[in-house]
């Protein structure tokens, strides 16, 4: 018998990327548990992405927006709701420079309305999803964050995040609430909206456009498959203990530029092979950790100038992000899939989809050096 026979759950933004694995895993897994999938359908989330689970008994989905507290609670008093798994965010850092009360509403307040209403109806567990951008820049060199490291989140995306956990927090001390706090390596697979670093490079390359890095390419980042943070979100919600954080975390450190000419290779572009002592090899069979080694050592690939295009940065851009994950290993759970597999992986996925899965227009405002979003402008703050 499953930990989570007879639960009750509500997934946030589970139409999203990252939240769609996670529903999708747990209604297959556990067919004796509910699953409420609830998502407002915003510019980067798709039904396509609980096809999946289409006609499974034990899942539901309800449109709707978490900043609704009205909504919210009618939803946990029908359903009976005993379980909240909360991923609904606005997550690009670009767009948070340039729509930043936004952030604020749907990160912030929205995470504030399923608080209160998790209060209202004692709900059992609460799990709020957040990332490592929290901790804010950390140079090579330093240790690793781990989860009792001070926050110091460097843009307004972030930010918004460490003020979302302060307030996770504040309910746990304050009245109890059964909260666990994840935070996570960036993360990529299938169905991931192409603003995002992987799937915008690939959809570029496949849409004859060219791959444009912000700044010099210097700048990097932990990645790990969708499928394997699904499994430590699954975990934790079998056996996290509440009032406790845990890092997700990989060792695959990759820099955008590194990145960039992998998946050159990785997708055989015409006139595009690497240098000695790598010329005589299979493109796709040169390891990412070679790129490195190039990058440090000043090389390119030959031909990379005709894909890829350095542009301007955004106003501030983290170095890189660097977590412990001993926590969660602790608890039983190891990433499986490997960077240059789960590449592979995300690869053939988009082949298939990356110009059928959103709306042509709506993809094609993703691949542009930076979204419209980002130029700064002046507001008033929107009414909550």
């Amino acid at each position: 018998m499953s930990t989570l026979d007879g639960s009750n759950i509500l997934l946030t933004g589970g139409a999203g990327f990252i939240g769609s694995h996670v529903v999708t895993l747990i209604v297959q897994q556990f067919p004796n548990c509910k699953v409420y999938t609830m998502d407002k359908i915003d510019y980067c989330s798709s039904s396509l992405n609980l096809e999946s689970i289409q006609g499974y008994p034990n899942h539901h989905f309800i449109k709707g927006d978490i900043t609704s507290a009205d909504f919210v609670n009618y939803i946990l008093v029908e359903h009976k709701i005993d379980t909240i798994m909360h991923f609904a965010a606005q997550s690009h850092v670009d767009n948070s420079f340039g729509d930043s009360f936004e952030f604020t509403r749907t990160n912030v307040f929205g995470t504030h309305v399923l608080l209160e209403a998790a209060r209202l109806n004692k709900i059992k567990r609460f799990i709020h999803v957040s990332t490592d951008e929290v901790y804010g820049e950390v140079p090579a060199g330093r240790p690793h964050c781990n989860e009792e490291t001070i926050l110091a989140p460097t843009n307004p995306y972030a930010a918004t995040k460490a003020a979302a956990e302060s307030l996770v927090m504040a309910y746990f001390k304050s009245f109890k609430l059964p909260v666990i706090i994840t935070r996570s390596n960036n993360i990529y697979g299938s169905h991931q909206y192409p603003e995002k670093i992987i799937p915008k490079f690939i959809s570029s390359l496949l849409a004859g456009k060219k791959c444009y890095i912000h700044g010099n390419g210097e700048n990097s980042r932990h990645y790990l498959y969708a499928s394997d943070v699904a499994a430590a979100m699954v975990l934790i919600l079998q056996k996290g203990v509440p009032g406790e954080i845990y890092n997700i975390g990989s060792e695959n450190e990759v820099s955008n530029l590194q990145l960039a000419r992998y998946l050159l290779l990785q997708l055989q572009m015409e006139g595009v092979s690497p240098p000695e002592p790598y010329a005589h090899m299979d493109p796709k069979l040169v390891p990412i950790s070679a790129l490195g080694d190039l990058t440090k050592k000043g090389l390119r690939l030959k031909g990379e100038e005709s894909y890829i295009l350095f542009v301007q940065d955004r106003p501030f851009n983290d170095k890189r992000y660097a977590i412990d994950s001993s926590k969660i290993h602790a608890l039983g759970w190891q990433p499986k899939v490997s960077f240059e597999d789960g590449i592979k992986h995300t690869i053939a996925w988009y082949r298939q989809h990356w110009n059928t899965w959103w709306a042509e227009d709506v993809v094609a405002t993703s691949l542009v050096p930076h979204p419209d979003k980002v130029i700064l402008r002046r507001g008033s703050a929107p009414s909550l």
